[in-house]
Formats: structure tokens, sequence, C-alpha cells
């Protein structure tokens, strides 16, 4: 039978400092999707990596050697000892997994319950995976029914609306530093859909003083045109630091683009003015060290999560809506999957019986030599009527078992009745008996 499965972590499971460990950037998707296909023991993978979660989706026929496949691909790709894989890693199976897949896309288990930002990532990562044909028929499946689902969640409940965002966030705090924003220049560096929203907060709270920078100077210039802001070259961002009082990052950089150097040397330069890092970036853009200089705030995306904690209660009740949607197609979505294991005795069923079909009529012609072809397609199409009707209740009845305990039971009986699991060419064998009786 076929089995889904998830192994990730998340904010709930792993601190920043563990979950930066294994991000997957977007340039790394297909070498890691091809290690896990490459794996004799999974026959469908998918890989979602954001900055609060890395997660792989497999299905599999064999779960216990599915789990080492995974936990060797994991050490394959990531520089880091066994047990932190143990500590901090979950493992969800079947209806487990599904469920946990909805409440993800329908932003149940972010860490900004409602936030929207997920649903797009979770595509992204599918759209990854069908590039690289990682994905197959469950996994399409799956994802498609976890859109269906989001969306079905966002329309019939209020959860959307009552999100708070990290980026909203990011501008709260901002506030908590410096009471007036107006006169203040922000930096903000990387033009991602997280970053953008930051900086459309900043402008609303009145900012008026952005710079904007990113790997990609066009980028840069093109948000900045868009709201007004100024575009500068990656290289410019320490000479203009001096100038910055509140930093916002938010790149895709494996390492540090902040170190405490950076931030002592623009601190002489602005007299010791206080100075707000916002790092909401997996991996992180500044060094936490950079927190221990005096005058200098620095927020990461889990010290949010204390002010996150604050603002959730006003969410609970559609959060309990919500829930209630997921946990009803979760239950859908398993009955489809286990409708799979009878489709291999009805795949088999229909071409028996094709097969008898064909080697009859081709009997019955054979003696009839003046039918025309007009004569010979009504027959046919009789013919395929007559089975048709035939299986329609066996078949109809072995779908909606499939689920049950009876499932596996009218699986067995239908094999053994009509010897599916045999060769075909005994039927021929039969015929070439029965014609040469005649």
């Amino acid at each position: 039978m076929y089995q889904i499965i998830v192994a990730g972590l998340s904010h709930k499971t792993a601190p920043l400092e563990i979950r930066e460990e294994f991000t997957i950037q977007d340039d790394q998707y297909e070498s890691v999707l091809s290690d896990l296909n490459s794996r004799e023991n999974i026959l469908e993978s998918l890989v979602l990596s954001t900055c609060n979660r890395t997660e792989f989706y497999v299905v599999t026929n064999d779960y216990e050697n599915c789990i080492n496949e995974i936990n060797d691909s994991l050490l394959n790709f990531h520089n880091i000892e066994e047990k932190i894989i143990k500590n901090h890693f979950y493992i969800y199976s079947n209806e487990k997994a599904v469920n946990h897949l909805l409440r993800v896309t329908s932003s149940l288990d972010s860490m900004v319950v409602g936030e929207p930002q997920i649903l797009g990532q979770v595509k992204n990562s599918y759209n990854l995976s069908t590039k690289n044909d990682s994905a197959g028929i469950i996994l399409n499946r799956l994802f498609q029914y976890a859109f269906f689902v989001a969306k079905k969640v966002r329309s019939k409940t209020s959860i959307g609306s009552l999100s708070v965002s990290i980026s909203y966030l990011a501008v709260e705090l901002s506030k908590r530093i410096f009471e007036d924003l107006s006169n203040r220049t922000v930096m903000l560096v990387g033009t991602g859909e997280m970053a953008e929203l930051a900086a459309k907060n900043l402008i609303n709270s009145g900012i008026k003083n952005l710079m904007i920078t990113s790997r990609t100077y066009e980028n840069a210039a093109e948000l900045s045109k868009e709201l007004n802001g100024t575009a500068i070259k990656l290289e410019e961002i320490y000479y203009r630091l001096k100038d910055v009082d509140i930093v916002i990052t938010a790149t895709g950089s494996n390492n540090y683009i902040f170190k405490s150097e950076h931030v002592n040397q623009a601190l002489k330069l602005r007299k010791n003015e206080p100075m707000f890092f916002i790092d909401i970036a997996v991996p992180r853009d500044v060094d936490p060290k950079v927190n221990d200089i005096p005058s200098v705030y620095l927020y990461d995306i889990d010290d949010m999560q204390g002010v996150l904690d604050n603002n959730i209660s006003s969410r609970k009740e559609s959060a309990k809506d919500a829930e209630a949607i997921v946990d009803n197609h979760g239950d859908k979505f398993i009955n489809w999957v286990e409708g799979l294991k009878v489709l291999p005795t009805i795949v088999k069923l229909r071409e028996r019986m094709e097969s008898i079909k064909r080697s009859e009529l081709d009997r019955i012609f054979g003696k009839l030599e003046t039918l025309d072809e007009n004569q010979k397609e009504s027959i046919n199409n009789l013919v395929d009527r007559l089975i048709g009707k035939i299986l329609h209740e066996p078949i109809t009845n072995l779908k909606r078992e499939s689920s049950s305990s009876l499932g596996a039971l009218y699986s067995d009986t239908i094999q053994k009745l009509y010897n599916l699991d045999k060769e075909l060419e005994l039927i021929e064998d039969m015929d070439e008996d029965v014609t040469d009786r005649n």
C-alpha cells in the first residue's frame, strides 16, 4: 500500500540556529530532489523550505527503509550530527501527514496564523517538484487538493483578515524604539515579497527616506521606483550604514551580511545614535553578536514569536473554524489514496474482459465473413455495453469498500476468481482449445 510521509522541522520544534542549517535555496532544489529520487524506496518526493520550516514530502511502499533514506539524504546535504535530526525532526504518515500539509497551506501551522505568504511558498515548491519530475500521481493530487482546501479556508473564514504579518510587526517594533518614524532613514536589504511588504508598511507609517538594495541592482531600482525610494548597489551598504536608523534584511544569503565590525564602525560615525536591525531572513543576515553592541537593537524572526503570542487571542475563533474544514477534508483525501490499492485489480479485470472480447470477436468475425465494417462496429459496441454493465456493480462496490477492511478481501477474491495474477496468454490458449473442439 502507498504511504504518504512528511519529515521535517519547523519553528515549533527547532530554534532559528538549527532551522537555518537546513534551509534549501532555490538553486539547490534540483540536486536535493535528484538525490531523493535516486533512493530505492522513495517513489515520489517534494521539498518545502521556508524561513520557518524545511519539510520532505514523499510517497513510499516501505516506511522503515524510506525513513532511513530520508535520513541519509539529510546527512548527505547538511554538515550536521545525526542526533540533531532525531531531536528536532517530526515524522507524520498518511492521515497525519495529509492533515499537516492542509494545516501548513491554510496557514494554521505558521508562526503568524493566517499569513498569506506560505501558500505562495508551497506552490513554488510544488512547481519545482513537478519541473524535476519528482511529484507523481499521489503528490500531484495531494498538493492540488491542499491548494483547494487553503482557498476554501480563506473564503469560508476570516482567518486571513485577522493575520498580523512579520513585515507588519517589523514596523511596529520600529515604532517602539523610534516614536516618530517620519524623520528616520531605512535601509531595506532584499527585494522579495516579505521585504516589499515591510517597505510598504514603513511608508504607510510615515517613512520618507528609504534605501533599497539587492544582489540584483535592477530589482532594487524597480522596487525603488515603485515606492519612491533610492536604489543603492549592494557594495555601498557599509558606507551608507552610518546614515541609517533602521535596517530590515530579507535576503537568501548563506552568510552574514552585517557583522559586528560593520556596525561598530557605523556607530562611531553616528556618535552612538541608536540603530535597529530587523532580520527576517533564514539563514540570518545579521550576526547575532551585533545585539551585544550598546545602542543597537536586533530582532530576528524567532524574537518576533514573543510579540506574536500577545496578538494571537483574536485569531483563535477563526482558527477553530479553519481547523474544522481541514479535518473534514483530510479524511476525504486518505479515502482516495486507499482506493488506489484496488486500482490494479480493476485495471487487470478490465484488461481480462477486453482480451476475452477481442478473442471471441476475432473468432466469430472469422466465421461470418459477410459482415461489413458497420455491422462489425455495431457488434463491438454491443459487447462493450454488455461488459460495462456486467462490471459496473462489482467495480463500484470494490471502490466503495476500498478504504474498509473488506477492500483487500474483495480485491483478493476477484484476483483469484478471474486468475488475474496469471498471464493473459492463458485465455488465448483456452480459446484455441475451444476452437479445436468446435
